[in-house]
């Protein structure tokens, strides 16, 4: 048993250590303190697969009404107008869910199939052509800006703009242990820009997301602007960086196993099992906050009423006790069905079936072109954020075929 081994397991989701490799820590925290405490931060965490999955589906007790995130100016009763319905309990999480549906219907997200291959070409064949590039830069952080706003009717000449404010909102620099002034301002900046889209979109329909929100209606109930507006920041923000994140670790982790990069050139068909893979192996959404509502009796102790708790999704993910060897990045897996990537119960995430979609035709068209790639490390640069993971920078160098 090693120094370190003796002394308790220490959970900061501030540390920059922490945000470059989370891994150990989570092993730790499921084998030692599966009910974890950090009573300087004030928060509890349960880290194991079956407690993260309970605690997804006790929406009663583990409330989402303050919010998600566990930065103190994004937690209360103000975090619904940021994180929308992210942030809101039944009944009325459930009214808002059911509204967003009739506009952010199945239907209109697999009728982008053909636009999301269209924008991944107008990104990724001028990035191939030149050899070496940032995958970030040049495609994964433009692609799902550009489908979102695709979606909402953000017109092109504003998207570079609202994509460098969605990437403060969610960056923190090292100790600062709050929403930093840069991310406020970005946020409200944000609100403003789509607060004047639905005033214009009231006045003149078209037939993006945004005029189907304003039009969506159940039994003579509709969406409020405010309403619609959160939905908005939630989308630009949740969707848009979460399917960066996990284009940008794909590629990451199918650069360093080459073994299974090779197995998906040789099979296309498996491209989807990479996008599941690497939501398993190292999801971008790492973890989310809830609200006792109660006093919860866990197995391993009491959560107080009023704490609050951190489900880590990327723990649960790699807990060996439902996936067989989970630190190994396997493509050929068959347990890839119980991940918590996307949550679960009435929570469960309503983009999941877009990010799928966005991360499987990018990953495709990349993967029917380059035979073989390399990620140059010293260029890498990690987003630094409590509940994301991934890249802020990551330059490959691909051999076409």
């Amino acid at each position: 048993m090693t120094a370190a081994s003796l002394q308790p397991v220490v959970f900061d989701p501030y540390d920059y250590g922490f945000h470059d490799d989370p891994y150990p820590v989570y092993a730790r925290l499921r084998e030692e303190s599966p009910l974890y405490h950090n009573p300087d931060l004030d928060f509890w965490a349960l880290s194991r697969h079956a407690d993260v999955t309970a605690a997804f589906r006790d929406a009663t007790r583990l409330s989402s009404a303050n919010g998600v995130s566990l930065d103190p100016a994004a937690w209360g009763p103000h975090a619904h107008k940021t994180m929308s319905f992210l942030a809101m309990d039944d009944p009325r999480h459930l009214r808002m869910r059911q509204l967003v549906n009739k506009g952010f219907t199945p239907r209109r997200v697999g009728g982008m199939a053909d636009r999301i291959r269209e924008i991944t070409l107008q990104h990724l064949e001028p990035a191939l052509a030149s050899g070496s590039f940032d995958w970030i830069d040049e495609v994964a952080g433009k692609l799902p800006m550009d489908v979102i706003s695709d979606l909402m009717g953000v017109p092109e000449a504003d998207r570079a703009e609202i994509r460098r404010m969605a990437d403060l909102v969610v960056h923190r620099e090292e100790g600062v242990l709050d929403v930093p002034d840069a991310a406020i301002e970005a946020s409200l900046n944000l609100v403003v820009y789509y607060a004047d889209m639905v005033a214009e979109r009231r006045r003149n329909r078209t037939e993006d997301l945004t005029s189907a929100l304003l039009d969506a209606e159940i039994d003579g109930d509709k969406l409020t602007d405010d309403e619609i507006i959160g939905f908005m920041f939630l989308m630009v923000v949740a969707g848009n960086e979460t399917t960066t994140k996990l284009l940008g670790n794909a590629l990451y982790w199918a650069g360093h196993n080459p073994d299974q990069y090779a197995k998906v050139v040789a099979d296309n068909d498996l491209v989807p099992d990479w996008v599941e893979e690497t939501l398993r192996y190292d999801t971008s959404s790492q973890m989310v906050a809830r609200s006792a509502s109660v006093d919860v009796e866990l197995e391993h102790g009491v959560i107080p009423a009023g704490s609050k708790v951190l489900l880590l999704i990327g723990s649960a993910n790699r807990d060996s006790a439902v996936f067989a060897d989970g630190d190994r990045y396997d493509l050929d897996r068959t347990d890839k069905g119980s991940l918590v990537s996307f949550g679960s119960g009435v929570h469960f995430c309503l983009g999941a079936h877009l990010a799928r979609l966005e991360a499987t035709i990018a990953l495709r068209e990349f993967v029917t072109r380059v035979r073989a790639y390399t990620v140059s490390e010293p260029g890498i640069a990690r987003v630094h954020s409590t509940n994301v993971r991934g890249f802020a920078k990551l330059p490959v160098t691909v051999e076409v075929s």
